[in-house]
């Protein structure tokens, strides 16, 4: 998954993204597949019932969308991390939860590792120069929020390490987490650090207090002081990064309060706009995905959000996780997760009062820490909503959780109606959503490598949904004076993005007159 990326430059955002989905609906297909093999019965917890009710609640919405393309994806995206939490729970129920947690721990740092080769001068077409030290994801905002969500449990890995060895290997992650998280700069993730930590630092103490483990004090000194190294080598150690201040860190640290201009004023817009947006459609949303569809036209004018060279959103999705879901699902869906999430907390405190040694309660603490990082994140920048943070928020979440009580069950062994209803659905929508991935990164490849007006039309085919891609075809039509390639792609541009300018001002040179809304 981390290092999924495509070298198709044309492509900034999609080249780290499309990879990366591709990886999670073909894990999400994996693990459905192997839950029809020996599964006779689907349990359900509350949690597992609310988190349902916001999957169809967003289904719903996606009706009323006017992009189905983006809309698709997004609940797609959800869709893929949800069956990712209950197959990491149930991999977790069967007595692996440490080598689960390992290798996920083990991914965070990865991650980390090429955001790291990228500060310190390595160079690869799978790097973007764009947003660096993004390592393969493009932007390093989306590896510092990770490392921000995954320390936690690497904390948890270093507490419980049963040998010098891995306990080593566990303090060299701490320092490779602490050296990205300073050279990424990310206010969002420095932030959502803080929250984990106060969560730890008081589960801790409440552990040392119940059974006054010596190795907790000595093993939290030991990631201290590796944690410390790491920021002091990411601050001394020269790099690469061409940063436009001569204070950049401190600068960092100062901005995490300064909403009166930059990022954070342009938030303060953005999420003021976007909650109109919200409550002009508080049942459904403007659906999945399509904030960057509607967001345009109740932007006022000079919103720091919109492109007002192309008349479209700087990113398609807006800087938090909580005003997305409003804006896109709906105040319903919204609640449920939000539910949800909450009960997730609710049993992990149930699981730790009842620990009975220091060993039950890390789970249900890593959890808790967890989840606050990915809140504080996602009140800042998106995580839920990208395929990276939802395979490995869900997956850590569906590892650490604690059992708790059945309220439903429904079967599932194929020898019944109802269980081979439910098990086909899930599989034909798994392998629907990792083909269209499949697709879409066939799409880039061949409109990457396109010399004819054929070819670029193949990669459209492949990719329908690809507003670039209709767009720069519309492009080649207007240079070549073909107004049947402007009309039928600019066509399809407009559909897809109607707030955008430049597919009508090519429509109408060619005698298609629009009314822009």
């Amino acid at each position: 998954m981390v290092l999924a990326a495509a070298p198709y430059k044309l492509f900034e955002l999609d080249r780290y993204f499309v990879p990366k989905e591709l990886v999670l609906h073909l894990t999400a297909l994996v693990a459905v597949l192997a839950c029809v093999r020996g599964a006779r019965r689907l349990t359900l917890t509350r949690v597992d019932t609310l988190l349902a009710l916001f999957l169809l609640l967003g289904a719903v919405s996606s009706i009323v969308a006017e992009n189905h393309w983006l809309a698709a994806r997004a609940i797609g995206i959800t869709f893929s991390g949800l069956v990712i939490y209950r197959a990491a729970r149930a991999v977790a129920g069967m007595g692996w939860r440490r080598p689960l947690l390992a290798t996920l721990a083990a991914a965070i740092v990865l991650a980390s590792l090429t955001s790291l080769l990228q500060a310190y001068g390595i160079t690869s077409d799978y790097f973007s120069l764009n947003r660096a030290p993004g390592g393969t994801f493009g932007n390093r905002n989306f590896v510092a929020h990770l490392a921000a969500i995954g320390a936690p449990v690497l904390l948890v890995i270093l507490v419980r390490a049963r040998r010098a060895g891995g306990l080593l290997v566990a303090c060299a992650g701490v320092a490779v987490l602490a050296a990205t998280l300073v050279l990424s700069r990310s206010r969002a993730a420095m932030l959502a650090i803080i929250a984990g930590a106060l969560v730890l630092a008081w589960g801790i103490w409440a552990a040392h207090r119940r059974w006054n483990d010596p190795r907790i004090a000595r093993r939290l000194a030991l990631a201290t002081a590796f944690a410390v190294a790491g920021v002091a080598a990411a601050i001394w150690v020269p790099n690469t990064l061409n940063w436009k201040s001569d204070s950049p860190y401190l600068d960092t640290v100062t901005g995490v309060v300064n909403y009166r201009e930059g990022s954070g004023h342009g938030r303060i817009v953005q999420y003021t706009t976007s909650l109109k947006l919200a409550m002009a459609h508080p049942l459904l949303g403007v659906g999945p995905g399509n904030w960057a569809v509607a967001y345009p036209r109740v932007a006022s004018r000079g919103d720091p959000s919109i492109d007002h060279d192309d008349g479209m959103t700087s990113n398609p999705w807006p800087s938090s996780d909580w005003v997305a879901m409003l804006a896109e699902r709906g105040l319903p869906a919204s609640l449920a997760l939000a539910l949800a999430l909450l009960g997730l907390v609710v049993v992990g405190g149930g699981a730790m009062r009842s620990a009975s040694d220091i060993e039950d309660f890390l789970a249900p603490l890593a959890l808790t820490a967890t989840l606050a990082a990915t809140a504080v994140v996602g009140c800042f920048d998106a995580s839920l909503l990208l395929a990276p943070p939802t395979l490995f928020v869900w997956a850590l979440l569906g590892a650490l959780a604690s059992p708790a009580a059945t309220r439903m069950s429904i079967p599932v062994s194929t020898a019944t109606a109802p269980g081979l209803l439910t098990v086909g659905a899930a599989v034909i929508i798994a392998l629907v959503l990792t083909l269209h991935s499949a697709a879409q990164l066939g799409s880039m490849a061949l409109f990457t490598s396109a010399t004819t007006t054929a070819a670029y039309e193949r990669s459209a085919m492949a990719d329908p949904g690809s507003y670039r891609i209709q767009l720069r075809i519309a492009q080649i039509g207007a240079e070549r004076g073909r107004c049947d390639l402007v009309k039928r792609y600019g066509m399809r541009a407009h559909q897809l993005f109607p707030a955008a300018p430049e597919p009508v001002r090519m429509l109408g040179a060619c005698g298609v007159k629009l009314k822009r809304r």
